[in-house]
């Protein structure tokens, strides 16, 4: 597939969940709700079978899921099955993995997969997929080479009460093709869930030849298996423990080449998460009281200044000017995060940077998990933060200067169109400001719309340092 085509594949992707999620029709009441909640268990590892075999024909749910929405971030480790002692001292390799976990009756998003429903009933799916591919060679070559990805194709899914069953086909951007066949169990006991699971992964000759061999030694197709646990424990409120274990055993085409060391291969992950409380559930209002959704529209002006200059007040013009303009629609999920009275809402969001001397028009895609404390200080304040993922259809001037650094001696071979994403932001209640009541769901604020690449501890983000920052001004509109 070609590069432009991955792009708009990117952006469909994800604007076909949110704007599922705008004109979706809201006709359920409290009572439907609390029914679905008290019915439904909150699960924090699987996607639970019940909610997948709505029937979208009949009474609608809230726009989102109650139960499914989650943010999570870790560490993942995993072997490097090549022979590289010559070149790096690594035996493994690292990665920080922000996540994000959504789920309502026209896709899902479960850490680093997800797709768009194409088709489904009570026990069946079809859905247009993505999974992120990890590439473990030692991180100093992984900017360089860059042989991970979020990769595209379809997925066939079939739900059996506790087991799930995956079949998938998948291809990179140069239509190297893999697929895997996925077998999982979701258990539950007191605050314990546990996802043992199975998979298959067969790979086409060119996929081997390419990152096994490196286009050095030929593979050929095989087969690798894998299997593990995925387990998740409840410490408290919103709060919980998150973690995986897997062992995977390469084909022996692929063990006999030389460049590759190990015939198995170990994975793990350890993390946190922030998960519904499955003891406080959230019910929306509903009628002309329910405001449980808004838009936000901004504008904004680059900065080459870093946050913490930013937060000090001694944030520097972009000499290029570079101004961008966004659109955001959340949708709230929760109304606690342990246990204090904090706003959470899961919410995309379309940018536009526009052209200058420099750039050309560049669009961006965000998901991402927002939180607000509002408080009284006169009128009504809030504080809020946003953590969730970015992708532009191309690297921004600011972002480029930024990744050659100011001495110039960064030089990364490549770039990353996805980053991790950050938005800081403060707002104050225009009705409370001109003491008019019909204002009273309208904010003025300011934001910082923050993408970077984590210090480059992810290969996730192409293993960068450096980023973007703009200073926005913004009205939200609640709903």
């Amino acid at each position: 597939m070609s590069d432009r085509f991955h792009q708009i594949i990117y952006l469909v992707c994800i604007f076909s969940l949110s704007s599922s999620v705008v004109s979706a029709e809201n006709t359920a009441n409290i009572a439907d709700i609390t029914q679905t909640q008290s019915e439904a268990e909150a699960h924090p590892l699987a996607e639970v079978a019940q909610s997948e075999s709505v029937d979208v024909t009949k009474a609608k749910l809230p726009l989102l899921p109650v139960s499914e929405w989650g943010i999570a971030i870790g560490i993942r480790r995993a072997d490097i099955p090549f022979a590289v002692s010559e070149v790096s001292e690594d035996t493994a390799v690292y990665d920080i993995l922000p996540m994000i976990r959504f789920k309502n009756d026209y896709g899902y998003i479960n850490g680093l997969e997800g797709g768009v429903h194409l088709w489904q009933n009570a026990d069946h799916q079809v859905n247009v997929y993505s999974r992120f591919r990890f590439n473990d060679i030692p991180k100093e070559f992984q900017n360089e080479i860059k042989g991970q990805s979020f990769d595209f194709g379809l997925q066939y899914r079939y739900f059996d009460g506790p087991w799930t069953t995956d079949l998938a086909v998948l291809s990179d951007r140069r239509k190297r093709v893999y697929g895997y066949t996925r077998t999982q169990y979701s258990w539950k006991y007191e605050s314990w869930a546990l996802i043992p699971f199975a998979e298959l992964r067969w790979k086409s000759a060119e996929f081997n030849d390419y990152y096994y061999g490196f286009e050095i030694e030929e593979a050929g197709a095989g087969v690798s298996a894998s299997g593990g646990i995925k387990a998740s424990y409840h410490v408290t409120s919103n709060l919980h423990l998150i973690g995986q274990f897997g062992v995977t055993r390469l084909e022996d085409n692929v063990y006999d080449l030389a460049v590759v060391e190990k015939n198995y291969q170990l994975e793990s992950f350890l993390g946190i998460a922030f998960y519904p409380d499955p003891n406080e559930p959230f019910v929306r209002a509903a009628g002309k009281d329910k405001n449980d959704e808004y838009l936000r529209l901004a504008h904004g002006w680059a900065t080459p200044s870093n946050i913490g200059d930013i937060f000090n007040f001694n944030a520097e013009r972009d000499s290029e000017n570079n101004q961008m303009s966004s659109v955001f629609y959340g949708t709230q999920v929760a109304d606690s995060l342990l246990t204090m009275p904090i706003d959470i809402y899961f919410t995309p969001g379309l940018v536009w940077h526009y052209s200058s001397d420099v750039q050309s028009d560049i669009a961006e895609a965000i998901l991402a998990i927002k939180v607000f404390y509002t408080f009284d200080f006169g009128p009504r304040w809030r504080v809020g933060i946003a953590e969730g993922l970015s992708y532009v259809s191309n690297v921004t001037y600011i972002e480029g200067i930024d990744f050659e650094g100011d001495d110039g001696k960064r030089d990364y071979e490549n770039t990353s169109k996805l980053l991790n994403y950050l938005d800081f932001s403060l707002d104050v209640n225009v009705g409370d400001i001109f003491n008019h009541p019909a204002l009273a769901q309208t904010w003025f604020g300011y934001s910082i719309h923050h993408r970077s690449g984590i210090f480059e501890t992810s290969s996730m983000f192409g293993r960068i340092k450096g980023g973007s920052n703009y200073q926005t001004v913004y009205l939200q509109w609640h709903f």
